[in-house]
C-alpha cells in the first residue's frame, strides 16, 4: 500500500471470545417422512458494499435492530472474509470453491485484456461447479432466490438454471432501486429473470429490498402445505449504489451525522469497545482523512464549506436510511417466519459480499451528460441547496470516500483492495438450540466455509469431484458449525493457506498471519505481512521483521496461483480504467 503514515490507520487488538457450549445439533439425516420434516430450513441474507461497522451490533448508529436479533440470539464471526468485490464472492458462496475455477476469475466489468476466454474466466458462474441450491433441491428442499445475482444472464448461469425452484433475480451489479434502470454507463440496460424467463420490473409501487423481501415470503407461503424445508437466498442491492430509500428512512437520521466522518469514526470505535468488539487500546489514527487514490480523497470536515456539508451530510443519511430499510426488511421476514412457526427451525446466516466503495464519480463530460440524461439529481449543484429529494426517484447518490472510510471502522481501505477493509465483512448466524446465543468469535473464516456449514447443519451430504454422473471442482472450504457450536476454537488449522486473488489484489491467509499484496496505483506492489488477529487495522507490518515467514507464504501463494489457474494481470493494469474500456467492448 502507499505509505502507512497518510493512510488509514487504526490500531485494533482483537478479543477472542472463548466458545463454549454444553449445545450440539445431533446429525440428522432424513431416513424417515417426519425426519424429514424437521430438518431446517435455511435463509441466507446478503447485505452488498455494507461496512464492517454498519450494523449495531457491530458498532453502528444506524438503527438495525433486526439484524442485532440475530446477533444477540445466534453467534458472530468478527474476523470472517469473503472476496474483495461482489461477483467473485458471490460465486465462492454459492460454490463452495475459489471463484477462479468456478468462472468468476476476476469481475467480468474489469476483466483484464488477457483474461478474456481464459477457463475460469468465462464471466459467469460455469458449470464446473455444482450450487448449493441444486445440492439443496436434490436433497428434498424447496429453493428460492431473489434479488441481485451477478452471477451471470446467460440460459446456463440464471438462478433458475443453477437449482433454485423460484427466482426473481437482478443479473447485472446493481440497478436503480426505484425504476428498471442501469445505474452505470457500463451497462446498457439492466436484465431480470423470474425463473427461466426474463421480465420487467413492476411501473407502481416497486422498491428493491421490499420487492425481493416479499418474494420470498411469497415463495414460502405458496409451498408452506408441501411438507418439504427450505433453502432461501435473498441477495439485497442494499446498500450498493445508487443509495435510495423512502424518504422517512432517511429523515430519520436528521442530525445524526452532522458532525461529519472523522466524528462517526471516533463514535463507532467507542461502540466497538463497549461490546468488546475491540480492547480499549485501540486508538485511531488522527492523519486518516490525508488517504487518497486517486479521485477517492478524503477532505477534512472543517475545510468543506458549508453548502458541501449539507450534500456530505445528507449522503451519509441516505446511505443510513437505506441500510436502516434493508433491516426493516429483514424484520417483516422474521415476524413472517415466526407466525408460520418455523423461525427457530430455521439456520439465518446474515453477510455482506465485501467491504464499503468509495465511488465518488467523476466529474469528467462524459459522466455528467449520461447522469443528467438519466437522473434528475446527481451532482451537488444539481439539488440547488434543497436536498431533500436525495434517494428518491430520478435521485442517484453515492457517499465517497469519508464516509466509507468511517463505515468500514476499524479496517483500512475499501473494496477492491486485498486490505482487511476489502475482504473483512460482519458474519451472523442463528439457529437457537444449538448455538450459545451472544456468542463471539475471532477466528478467521472464509466465504468458502460457509457451504460446507449448511451441509452440516441441514444432515446433506458434500458433493464430491462428480456429481450426477459429471465432474465438477469439490467444494473446499470447512465447515464453521464446531466453532459455531463450542466444539472448536478454531475453523483452520494453523498450518492450512488460504490463498486469494482478484485483479491483481493478492492475499494469502495462514494461522494468525495475512501476506497481502496491492499493485499500483492502489498499492506499492511490495507484499505485507500482518498479524490480523491482533491487528485488523494492519498497522505494523511485519514483513521486514518475519523474512522467512513471507517466503514461506509467497511459496503458499505461488500453488495457490497455480492450483486454481490464476491468470495474473498484466503491468500497468488498472482496474478503473479497465471498467471504461470494457464498457467501450460491450457496446460496440
Amino acid at each position: 500500500m502507499k505509505s502507512r503514515s497518510t493512510g488509514i490507520r487504526m490500531i485494533a487488538l482483537a478479543t477472542i471470545t472463548t466458545l463454549a457450549s454444553q449445545f450440539a445439533l445431533a446429525s440428522s439425516k432424513p431416513a424417515t417422512t417426519d425426519e424429514k420434516a424437521k430438518r431446517p430450513n435455511v435463509l441466507v441474507l446478503i447485505a452488498d458494499d455494507m461496512g464492517y461497522s454498519d450494523i449495531g451490533a457491530f458498532g453502528s448508529e444506524i438503527q438495525t435492530p433486526n439484524i442485532n436479533r440475530l446477533a444477540a440470539e445466534g453467534a458472530s464471526f468478527t474476523n470472517f472474509h469473503v472476496g474483495a468485490t461482489c461477483s467473485p464472492t458471490r460465486t465462492m458462496l454459492i460454490s463452495g470453491v475459489d471463484n477462479h475455477l468456478a468462472g468468476l476469475g476476476n469481475m467480468g466489468e474489469i476483466m483484464a485484456d488477457n483474461q478474456f476466454g481464459m477457463p475460469g474466466y468465462e464471466g459467469y458462474l460455469n458449470t464446473s461447479v455444482v450450487s448449493i441450491a441444486t445440492v439443496m433441491r436434490d436433497a428434498g428442499y424447496n429453493t428460492y432466490m431473489a434479488g441481485k445475482w451477478h452471477l451471470g444472464g446467460n440460459p446456463e448461469s440464471i438462478p433458475h438454471a443453477r437449482g433454485f425452484d423460484q427466482s426473481f433475480a437482478l443479473a447485472e451489479s446493481g440497478a436503480d432501486n426505484w425504476v428498471e434502470q442501469p445505474y452505470a454507463p457500463m451497462y446498457e440496460r439492466v436484465h431480470y429473470f423470474e425463473n427461466g424467463k426474463e421480465v420487467s420490473l413492476p411501473t407502481e409501487n416497486y422498491f428493491s429490498s421490499d420487492f425481493y423481501t416479499q418474494r420470498i415470503i411469497e415463495n414460502i407461503e405458496t409451498n408452506r402445505d408441501s411438507g418439504e424445508p427450505f433453502f432461501a437466498w435473498l441477495g439485497y442491492q442494499a446498500v450498493h449504489y445508487p443509495h435510495q430509500a423512502p424518504k422517512a428512512f432517511i429523515d430519520k437520521y436528521n442530525g445524526v451525522y452532522d458532525g461529519g466522518w472523522d466524528e462517526m469514526r471516533r463514535n463507532r470505535l467507542t461502540r466497538q469497545k463497549e461490546l468488546g468488539i475491540f480492547p480499549d487500546s485501540v486508538q485511531l489514527d488522527d492523519q486518516f482523512e490525508k488517504t487518497s487514490f486517486g479521485d477517492w480523497q478524503i477532505p477534512d470536515w472543517d475545510t468543506l464549506s458549508t453548502e458541501e456539508r449539507k450534500f456530505n451530510i445528507r449522503r451519509m443519511q441516505t446511505y443510513a436510511g437505506m441500510a436502516d430499510n434493508m433491516d426493516h426488511n429483514i424484520g417483516k421476514l422474521l415476524d413472517y417466519l415466526k407466525d408460520i412457526g418455523e423461525l427457530d427451525n430455521t439456520l439465518i446466516i446474515f453477510m455482506a459480499d465485501n467491504g464499503t466503495d468509495p465511488n465518488l464519480l467523476s466529474s469528467k463530460a462524459e459522466y455528467r451528460d449520461w447522469y443528467r440524461k438519466n437522473y434528475q439529481y446527481t451532482y451537488m449543484e444539481d439539488y440547488k441547496g434543497d436536498y431533500s429529494t436525495m434517494g428518491q426517484k430520478g435521485s442517484y447518490a453515492d457517499y465517497g470516500p469519508g464516509w466509507a472510510a468511517a463505515a468500514n471502522s476499524p479496517n483500512s481501505y475499501y473494496k477492491t483492495f486485498s486490505t482487511e477493509g476489502g475482504l473483512r465483512v460482519p458474519f451472523i448466524v442463528r439457529y437457537p438450540g444449538a448455538i450459545p446465543a451472544g456468542l463471539q468469535s475471532n477466528t478467521f473464516a472464509f466465504v468458502r466455509d460457509v457451504y460446507p456449514t449448511i451441509l452440516e447443519v441441514t444432515g446433506v451430504d458434500m458433493p464430491g469431484d462428480t456429481y450426477k454422473g459429471r465432474q465438477i471442482h469439490a467444494p473446499d472450504g470447512t465447515s464453521m458449525w464446531p466453532v459455531i457450536t463450542g466444539k472448536a476454537d478454531t475453523v483452520h488449522p494453523s498450518s492450512e493457506a488460504i490463498g486469494y486473488e482478484l485483479a491483481g489484489s493478492s492475499a494469502v491467509f495462514k494461522g494468525k498471519y495475512k501476506l497481502s499484496i496491492n499493485p499500483p496505483p492502489k498499492g506499492t506492489g511490495e507484499w505485507e505481512l500482518y498479524e490480523i488477529a491482533i491487528d485488523p487495522s494492519e498497522i505494523n507490518n511485519l514483513a521486514a521483521s518475519m523474512p522467512e515467514l513471507v517466503k514461506e507464504m509467497i511459496a503458499d501463494y505461488a500453488r495457490y496461483e497455480k492450483e486454481n489457474a490464476v491468470v495474473p494481470v498484466p503491468e500497468g493494469y488498472n482496474p478503473l480504467l479497465q471498467v471504461l474500456k470494457n464498457s467501450e467492448r460491450v457496446h460496440h
